[in-house]
């Protein structure tokens, strides 16, 4: 299995939590790890920024992640929500094994 990690970042807590609750609840993540209090400085339309933010870091798989994205982007609450996904190239044999026992246990 290809698995990925995919990143984030939500204006508030209650964005957050309501993202991670939908991605398991659809069996799209096996688990949402959130980092609340991180701040981002970006450019966005001629203007710097600088917010206070939450991170959510998403594990899952290659083959959810198009449902997966479509679910953060009909959730979010940015114009532009960051959205990205990294692949796990190794990880605990166990721990892998959970996150398919989570995404195909329905």
């Amino acid at each position: 299995m290809d698995y990925r990690l995919v990143l984030t970042t939500c204006a508030d807590q209650s964005t957050a939590e309501t993202l991670a609750k939908a991605l398991v609840d659809k069996r799209l993540a096996a688990c949402v790890s959130c980092l609340p209090g991180i701040r981002s400085f970006y450019e966005w339309k001629g203007k710097l920024e600088n917010e206070q933010e939450h991170l959510l870091i998403i594990k899952s798989r290659e083959d959810k992640y198009p449902e997966l994205e479509q679910t953060i982007r009909s959730l979010h609450s940015y114009e532009l929500p960051e959205i990205i996904a990294v692949p796990i190239e190794e990880g605990l044999a166990p721990y892998l094994n959970w996150i398919d026992t989570q995404l195909d246990n329905k």
